[in-house]
């Protein structure tokens, strides 16, 4: 009986599954933005992470931490987040053109500057983290904005609502306008 038992007991340690490993990866020159597929060395501002169950060793990767919000927040992002991680712009030797390649904080008790006067790494509008909040206050007094946490940050903080131009409802109008204009013969 207690052979049986011990056995058992073998076999489910045997069969259980190693924790995914979700340490924060550093940087290289292969690494590409989940959204845009560019080298984020080649990009300014914070970055950012994120660890799915099931993809062991391979987090995806943003070129601006807007776009990771974005992400988290999206419908279609089913899978389970198992860690966030973004740039503390507060480290030491982080500046905006070299924001660290290693210098990794979880993204959840980060301390976000929301509406500051800076673009990320593909131009749009960024929200940047800060380990510190003495060092997002500072840089919010500097640059503008307010600090929040990350799920405090607004919706449309992070994805702008497209303009008249990008849907095309603009040129749509316009073109009505011009047929319905149109003497007739």
């Amino acid at each position: 009986m207690k052979r049986a038992l011990l056995l058992a007991l073998a076999l489910a340690a045997c069969q259980e599954e190693a924790a995914q490993n979700t340490d924060p990866l550093p940087l290289t020159p292969e690494t590409v933005g989940h959204f845009c597929q560019m080298n984020l060395l080649e990009h300014e501002g914070p970055k950012a992470q994120v660890h799915l169950d099931g993809l062991p060793g391979t987090p995806l990767f943003f070129s601006q931490v807007s776009d990771l919000v974005v992400y988290l927040r999206l419908p279609e992002q089913s899978a389970t987040v198992l860690a966030v991680y973004v740039s503390d712009m507060g480290a030491e030797g982080a500046t905006w053109a070299e924001p660290g390649i290693a210098n990794w904080i979880d993204a959840r008790t980060a301390h976000y500057v929301v509406g500051a006067a800076v673009e990320g790494g593909m131009g749009a509008p960024e929200v940047v983290p800060f380990a510190d909040p003495a060092e997002a206050q500072a840089f919010a007094a500097e640059k503008g904005g307010v600090v929040m946490a990350l799920d405090d940050i607004p919706d449309d903080a992070v994805a702008a609502p497209l303009s008249e131009a990008a849907t095309g409802e603009d040129d749509y109008a316009r073109r009505l306008k011009a047929l319905s204009d149109t003497p007739e013969g």
